[in-house]
């Protein structure tokens, strides 16, 4: 999320006093070390970025084979539990999630994270606020048990915009803390899709408890309450399907094997 004006103005006042303060120490003579700005700069890269503890796989256009999967270094995938959009039925083949796909996964150590979307722009399923969650939240819990999905485990309800601060107040927040609501009471956890601004909304308004990024409008920033990372779609080829490229941050992100 942008930084306030004050925050900023503040910032620049440090960097003002900073530059100021290094000019007037050249100018008797003294050198700053290289070393420490050096360790200072890897400090906070290190600190920014979350260390990657493998690698997830996300599609829609097919259904690797898990033993491929597993050769190619991956730890599982991501998967949509939802019916395919209308008009795009010939290439959504890896639409919804079934128990043969995940026995498979199962069988080679691998585990699944269950996501929910169905529309996406304009027909985008938040679109309908609260009102939208009697349509949704129905199909996602039964795809994601028919797939063998487990309970106390998060759904991911995916945000697959840029939204404004507006849309996230009038729809989204509605949208999701219902859509928790219905989940929690069904024995479910809510996980959500989003960028960086989204994510920092819901966190603020105490609105999910697993959050996988993606990059649209994230300005190049990790959430530091992001469990996944979407960090680059249509990478890849895997056994033969176009695959998107999710780098896992924590230990529980969500992974789950049928019964």
């Amino acid at each position: 999320m942008a930084a306030s004006p004050s925050s900023t103005l503040s910032r620049r006042k440090v960097l003002r006093t900073a530059a100021t303060s290094a000019g007037a120490l050249a100018a008797v003579g003294v050198v700053l070390p290289r070393t420490a700005t050096a360790q200072q700069a890897a400090q906070q890269s290190t600190a920014a970025t979350p260390t990657v503890l493998g690698k997830l796989i996300d599609y829609a256009a097919g259904v690797p084979r898990a033993s491929v999967v597993k050769a190619a270094g991956y730890d599982g995938a991501i998967r949509y539990i939802s019916h395919r959009r209308p008009g795009e039925e010939g290439w959504m083949l890896g639409k919804p999630l079934t128990i043969k796909e995940t026995k498979d996964f199962a069988l080679h150590g691998l585990s699944i994270a269950s996501v929910y979307q169905f529309g996406r722009a304009e027909s985008a399923d938040w679109r309908r606020g609260a009102a939208g969650v009697v349509v949704h939240a129905p199909q996602a819990m039964e795809f994601h048990r028919l797939a063998g999905g487990p309970t106390g485990k998060p759904l991911y309800i995916a945000i697959d915009d840029n939204p404004s601060k507006a849309q996230y107040e009038s729809l989204i927040r509605p949208y999701l803390a219902a859509f928790e609501a219905t989940l929690k009471n069904n024995g479910y956890r809510l996980g959500v899709y989003a960028n960086y601004p989204t994510i920092d909304w819901l966190v603020g308004d105490g609105i999910g408890e697993y959050f996988w990024q993606h990059n649209w409008g994230s300005g190049g920033k990790i959430h530091p309450r992001a469990n996944l990372h979407q960090v680059k779609i249509n990478a890849t080829d895997v056994d033969n399907v176009r695959v998107d490229i999710n780098h896992i941050y924590t230990q529980d992100w969500g992974q789950w094997q049928p019964a």
